[in-house]
């Protein structure tokens, strides 16, 4: 039997459960099931059409969706609160029949009601639904069966997300989604491809941090600004070059769409030729990042009022002679180069990396996760400092990128199918338990963000802003 419900409140705002509406599985009824069958039938053919051609098809919601018409075989009307940020374990099961029932639960936030029905028919997070007209919240549900964990936070409009943080917040203080080897989401080797969409697609659903290999095209010569996109010594395409050049005015026009955002960008020298760190940073001294209005290099972390419609360099690459003496000796952009390699925590500088990138085989899945969730507890106990002239706090950067080439179960695809929903039920239920810092995650970089519509990691690290933001309202 499943445990009791748990209700966790990640929001500013007390919620309230109001009412437990029980309804038997619509498997169990004669359209249910025939409904049941054919997402099942559909199910197994878009898989067998992933398997022949590797093009995957969406498969919809499962058959957990309750009909508009169903009737449920018991009601309760409760009064369960739970406060901003604390969970309260009740003693309400979420079966009483048979273990496949839905709870439909209906909450009471800010004189409103707002119902979600668990489990939920599609992945691991969606929206309540407002029972009145004029919703003064939008929320989000995540849910875990096996604990029977529902956690609730506020929601954001993900292409804008930053637009209600305060100017003076550090932006390393922030929860900020981000992509590892973001632009790999072409045709490429299995090992290569770590994306399921492109980089505007990932700015638009919420991703503000991308992580970028390039290789220098004419390193010898300095009139020329051709960086070519790479994966290790990989180009990340089959059908041809792909530039750094089209990525960056493809961030740069967002940007300019949505003024109230940042994107950082992690840069760093990969691919096969002779090149080296110092020609890089003349190339993107002299051909990008010039334009103090549009790039940040000073070498510090900066408020998000500094960053607003910029890029925030941070490069992985060393400097050369006119780099190291940029802003008065302190260098250019902020230093992330050379931190340890295959680590679970280092701390380089402003930046605190977990990179354990060697997962030679499927059971050190479960140390990838560890380390991970580890450094997720690092972000969240840290706080954003009240005085606005004190040391922000460190950079966390946590990937949750690893591959195996000559291992299928460790591809990035694969390793991520298991990574991704691991990360969304610690948040949901152990993160930051010990109630202490903003709760926040840094920067979480993630492989497979989006595939199939699917960006639920990405709801819940910009959801856990929330404490943040609830602190700099008062």
């Amino acid at each position: 039997m499943s445990p009791p419900l748990t209700l966790r409140n990640l929001t500013s705002t007390p919620i309230a459960l109001k009412v437990i509406e029980r309804y038997s599985s619509p498997a169990a009824t004669g359209i249910g099931a025939g409904l049941g069958n054919l997402a099942s039938n559909f199910t197994s053919f878009t898989n067998n059409v992933t398997q022949t051609i590797g093009v995957k098809l969406p498969t919809g919601p499962t058959n957990k969706e309750l009909a508009g018409n169903a009737e449920s075989f018991a009601r309760e009307e409760v009064d369960i609160r739970v406060e901003p940020f604390t969970a309260n374990h009740t003693d309400k099961q979420t079966t009483e029949r048979a273990p496949d029932e839905v709870l439909r639960l209906t909450f009471e936030i800010d004189d409103q009601r707002y119902r979600i029905d668990v489990p939920l028919p599609v992945r691991h997070t969606r929206e309540l639904t407002c029972l009145q007209p004029d919703p003064r919240h939008k929320l989000t549900a995540i849910y875990v069966p096996n604990e029977s964990y529902l956690s609730i936070l506020f929601s954001s409009n993900l292409d804008n997300w930053m637009h209600d943080l305060a100017d003076h917040t550090p932006i390393s203080a922030l929860s900020i989604p981000g992509t590892h080897n973001s632009p790999t989401h072409y045709k490429a080797l299995v090992s290569v491809r770590c994306q399921a969409v492109s980089p505007r697609e990932q700015l638009n659903n919420g991703v503000r941090f991308f992580d970028i290999r390039v290789q220098p095209e004419n390193p010898t010569d300095p009139s020329k600004d051709g960086l070519i996109l790479v994966h290790g010594v990989f180009p990340i395409s089959l059908t041809g070059n792909k530039y750094f050049r089209d990525l960056v005015n493809e961030t740069l026009r967002f940007l300019d769409e949505h003024p109230s955002e940042t994107v950082i960008i992690s840069l760093k020298r990969e691919g096969p030729g002779e090149h080296n760190d110092q020609q890089l940073a003349r190339i993107m001294r002299d051909h990008y990042a010039g334009d103090e209005s549009r790039w940040w290099t000073e070498p510090r972390i900066p408020k998000l009022g500094e960053a607003r419609r910029k890029i925030v360099l941070l490069r992985r690459f060393c400097l050369d002679d006119d780099g190291k003496h940029a802003h008065d000796g302190r260098g250019w952009a902020i230093d992330g180069e050379n931190w340890a390699y295959n680590t679970p925590n280092d701390r380089h500088g402003d930046v605190i990396v977990q990179d354990f990138c060697e997962v030679l085989e499927t059971e050190n899945i479960d140390t990838k996760i560890k380390f991970a969730t580890e450094h997720l507890e690092r972000a969240g106990c840290c706080a954003c400092p009240d005085d606005d002239n004190a040391q922000p706090p460190p950079l966390f950067l946590n990937f949750l990128s690893a591959s195996n080439f000559w291992k299928v179960g460790c591809w990035p695809e694969k390793i991520a199918a298991k990574l991704n929903p691991a990360v969304i039920n610690h948040i949901a239920v152990r993160h930051v338990m010990s109630g202490e810092g903003d709760w926040g995650t840094g920067i979480v970089v993630c492989d497979w963000v989006g595939d199939q519509g699917d960006w639920d990691l990405v709801r819940c690290i910009v959801g856990m802003n929330g404490k943040l933001m609830m602190r700099q309202r008062r």
